[in-house]
């Protein structure tokens, strides 16, 4: 019988040899990215713990009735970019393509109302946007978000979940960045304002963009943030909302900006910000890294009316959320530095077989030493070994052969001199961690 040739044997390369792709918009996060990952999980944590914010976790799909009634059913979100499907059953579901509503829906399901107010939540997780990839922001992104909810409207809350995210981005060493802040009103003032608002742009109807053309029927705040330049330059002379809101949003907005000027936080009050989500009332804001092609940052606002959009009674809220995505890309466009991972700076080197087998139980009295051990147990040449130990920057190399087997030891290499001894095994770990100690984990 004749064998066809192999096609293993024939050379493929890049996109040919992989097969498959991830779909556009998706990706996937390497472990040499997750570094800078696991630095904004960890911030984000830190803050949620010292600002009292308790984790929740809400799921990936929902009923798409859920962000049509809050997100808004003439939005761009729910119009064209929220991922939507049927299922066997004839349920219409969909990917969440934010976060607020689905903790809004827990909030009221699970009766978080008759605990203590306000509720203090945060979360993180994966969203959907069918739109087209830009800088900072897939199809599929991570976003992290801070909400308050329940109790009263307290400006003070506005003001702390602005202060987080300042902080957060702070902590995360990314510089030249603007808060902007608006009121887009209440039920009282922002008729009105609508009003005003559709008839100035009526003048200019036939001039906007289609989509422009659209939103004067359907959804007119968003006429200030379309981003065509026809439309942009109408924006000029459109109604300023300052002088339109009541005078309770009023009061709302200078306390607000009071506890700002308190914690010494700057910002530029935009009286064209408004968001793409149709629950906000009085506070919206967004943040900026000027100079950056990334857009928005941590962006929000207050939703007191989106419990009523789903059934509850009104319930104040606030919160905001930022993509986890934009917030790497803007940290790279800056060069931040991240600090060295650093936790694991010994390295474990076997040479013989019997050497490897025993060598587990050497990594597991480190571990629980709590001492970070890396190896190489795949690799059988010492060399490979020690330029692995080398290359990823450790600081010593814990030397295990037939020899130190006869004899209960481990020979103690320093990577960054050369010298080494023979450490009995009893000894082992009171003398790494010395070692360690004299030379800080984070030491170049």
């Amino acid at each position: 019988m004749v064998l066809k040739k192999s096609i293993s044997n024939k050379k493929v390369s890049g996109v040919e040899a992989r097969g498959f792709q991830a779909l556009k918009g998706m990706h996937d996060i390497l472990p040499q990215d997750q570094m800078w990952w696991e630095r904004i999980e960890r911030v984000v944590k830190d803050l949620a713990d010292f600002y009292n914010f308790q984790k929740i976790e809400t799921p990936i799909l929902e009923q798409a009735s859920l962000f049509q009634r809050t997100v808004g059913d003439d939005t761009d979100i729910v119009q064209k970019e929220m991922y939507s499907f049927k299922t066997k059953g004839g349920d219409l579901l969909a990917l969440r393509p934010e976060g607020t509503a689905g903790i809004v829906r827990a909030y009221l399901e699970h009766g978080l109302g008759s605990l203590g107010q306000p509720q203090k939540l945060f979360y993180s997780g994966q969203f959907f946007r069918h739109e087209n990839p830009q800088a900072g922001r897939l199809r599929q992104f991570h976003q992290a978000g801070f909400e308050v909810i329940g109790g009263v409207n307290d400006p003070i809350y506005d003001a702390q979940v602005i202060l987080v995210f300042d902080r957060l981005l702070s902590a995360l060493k990314i510089k030249n960045v603007v808060l902007k802040i608006n009121s887009i009103g209440c039920k009282i003032c922002r008729p009105n304002y609508k009003r005003q608002l559709i008839n100035y742009y009526k003048r200019f109807e036939r001039e906007l963009c289609e989509s422009c053309q659209r939103r004067l029927k359907t959804n007119p705040l968003r006429l200030l943030d379309c981003k065509n330049e026809t439309c942009a330059s109408f924006k000029e002379k459109a109604p300023n909302f300052f002088d339109k809101i009541c005078a309770n949003c009023g009061r709302h907005l200078r306390a607000v900006l009071g506890y700002l000027d308190e914690v010494k936080i700057s910002y530029n009050l935009d009286n064209l910000l408004v968001r793409g989500l149709d629950y906000y009332s009085q506070t919206v804001f967004e943040f900026y890294a000027e100079g950056s092609k990334v857009g928005a940052l941590p962006a929000g606002g207050r939703y007191d009316y989106l419990a009523e959009l789903i059934g509850g009674k009104t319930v104040p809220a606030i919160g905001g959320a930022v993509g986890i995505e934009r917030l790497i890309e803007v940290m790279k466009e800056q060069d931040v530095k991240l600090a060295p991972r650093g936790q694991r700076r010994v390295f474990l080197i076997h040479v013989g077989e019997l050497a490897k087998k025993k060598s587990l139980n050497i990594i597991e009295e480190l571990r629980e030493s709590g001492i970070l051990v890396a190896e190489a147990l795949g690799k059988e040449s010492i060399s490979a070994q020690l330029k692995m130990a080398n290359k990823q920057g450790n600081l010593l190399a814990v030397i295990f052969g037939q020899k130190e087997i006869f004899e209960g030891s481990v020979i103690l290499r320093d990577l960054r001199t050369g010298l080494q001894e023979a450490v009995i095994l009893d000894k082992m770990v009171p003398e790494i961690q010395r070692r360690l100690k004299e030379k800080p984990i984070d030491s170049k």
